[in-house]
């Protein structure tokens, strides 16, 4: 039996849980979808917006994701447990203080998206329940991401997996119980997708805060805190998150134009996007690990071995994600039938499939690269090719195309053209190395 060389292993060990653990993480916001999906169309484009309109305030975990990894992975690298210690304390401190006012004005705005989306009086009524549940679980989460983030950034990828593994048969059930009021339970449709959800979360919350508290990982358990450190990571955090912020928010006009061509397309666009992210989430651990050894690298002043650890990983990607487009092209009927049994709904989500799968290894690179760009700290480069390439190859071409031919394959198109054109851009940015002088 051929046994791998050491750094195929050391990438694999630290990329497969993250993968599966991504994936895992996927499917417990899918779980949402396919069973709201069989009460109705309704239900699914009012899961679907929901999830998708809270990625704005997800886009601000990305300031702590990206803050903690470029941050914590130098410290692990440069093999200063102390420093690393104190930076997660501080971290945390900080997520939980600047997850209170998102909370607030989630909750306070999230009927109105729905308004703004110009959706059915029923999509709005179950759209409006659903978000405003998922709100009370965002301290948790903000605190929960760090804890994981900063897991991560020691090339432990296993203990969130496992963590993922338990809370996702627990989200089925609750899931099972509370949306179709089995075995007693009231029936509460969407609100219970929602309840679940956020039991889950706090489930979550409370075994990392225990392993912590417990010195079961790397870190020591200290409460100090560093505005020096803050600062550092959010010298990282803050452009990564705006650029993020943008992103969806590019998105959500995108999702706009898509509206415009009815509950059905809409609804396939939402199951298409959850298919899409199922395919791409093992891909996900490979960024991770990108981000990583990025990070480990520089602290440990070895720039080419970082480089050379993410070339690796950009093969892996690659490989995986070829692999993946073949079921999106030819087989996405069988796919969206897990999600919905309307044909229609059926036949606009296989149309979006099979065009995204053609560009599955430009977004290869697009992940691995970004992530790696990200783990060195340069993350307004990031933030300069993503917002150029969204509006002047997706945005405004979408919009112009949908208005001109009022086809959903032009619009469709303008996507998979940004895709690609990013994933040139980040590869001439990565080849040219000035990542290796970035100060984090």
């Amino acid at each position: 039996m051929t046994i791998l060389p050491q750094k195929h292993r050391k990438i694999l060990k630290m990329a497969i849980p993250a993968g599966i653990n991504s994936l895992l993480d996927m499917l417990q916001v899918i779980t949402d979808l396919i069973m709201v999906g069989r009460i109705s169309a309704f239900a699914v484009v009012a899961v679907g917006l929901g999830l998708q309109s809270l990625m704005f305030v997800f886009a601000i975990l990305t300031l702590l994701q990206v803050g903690t990894s470029a941050l914590l992975s130098r410290f692990v690298g440069s093999n200063n447990m102390t420093r690393a210690s104190t930076g997660l304390s501080t971290l945390l401190v900080f997520a939980f203080f600047l997850s209170l006012p998102v909370m607030l004005f989630w909750y306070v705005v999230a009927s109105d998206v729905y308004v703004w989306f110009g959706t059915d009086i029923e999509v709005i009524a179950l759209g409006a329940s659903y978000v405003q549940m998922l709100t009370w679980m965002l301290p948790f989460v903000f605190v929960k991401l760090v804890f994981v983030t900063a897991l991560n950034a020691t090339g432990d990828t296993k203990t969130p997996m496992y963590v993922k593994l338990g809370s996702i048969v627990l989200n089925v059930i609750l899931n099972y119980l509370l949306i179709f009021g089995n075995f007693g339970f009231p029936q509460m449709g969407v609100a219970g997708a929602a309840l679940g959800t956020v039991i889950v979360n706090i489930l979550e919350f409370m075994i990392y805060l225990w392993l912590y508290i417990k010195a079961k990982t790397l870190y020591i358990p200290v409460w100090h805190y560093s505005t020096t450190l803050l600062r550092r990571a959010l010298k990282v955090g803050v452009p990564a998150s705006f650029e993020r912020t943008l992103t969806f928010g590019s998105f959500m006009l995108f999702t706009l134009i898509i509206a415009d061509y009815g509950t059905e397309v809409l609804a396939g666009y939402q199951i298409g996007l959850r298919v899409e992210g199922l395919a791409f989430m093992p891909g996900i651990g490979f960024t991770i690990a990108a981000m990583t050894l990025m990070g480990q690298g520089l602290g440990a002043k070895k720039p080419e071995q970082a480089r050379e650890d993410v070339l690796l990983i950009l093969k892996y990607t690659v490989g995986l994600m070829f692999i993946l487009s073949f079921f999106m092209i030819f087989m996405p009927e069988q796919i969206v039938w897990i999600f919905t049994d309307d044909r229609q709904t059926i036949e606009e989500a296989s149309l979006y499939l099979r065009i995204v799968g053609l560009s599955q290894i430009p977004l290869a690179f697009n992940f691995v690269l970004s992530g790696a760009l990200r783990g060195a700290g340069d993350t307004k480069r990031t933030l300069k090719i993503n917002l150029v390439s969204l509006w002047f190859v997706r945005i405004l071409p979408a919009l112009f195309l949908s208005w001109y031919f009022n086809d959903i394959i032009f619009v469709y198109l303008a996507m998979i053209s940004d895709t690609l054109v990013k994933a040139i851009w980040l590869w001439k940015t990565f080849q040219q190395g000035e990542w290796k002088k970035i100060k984090v």
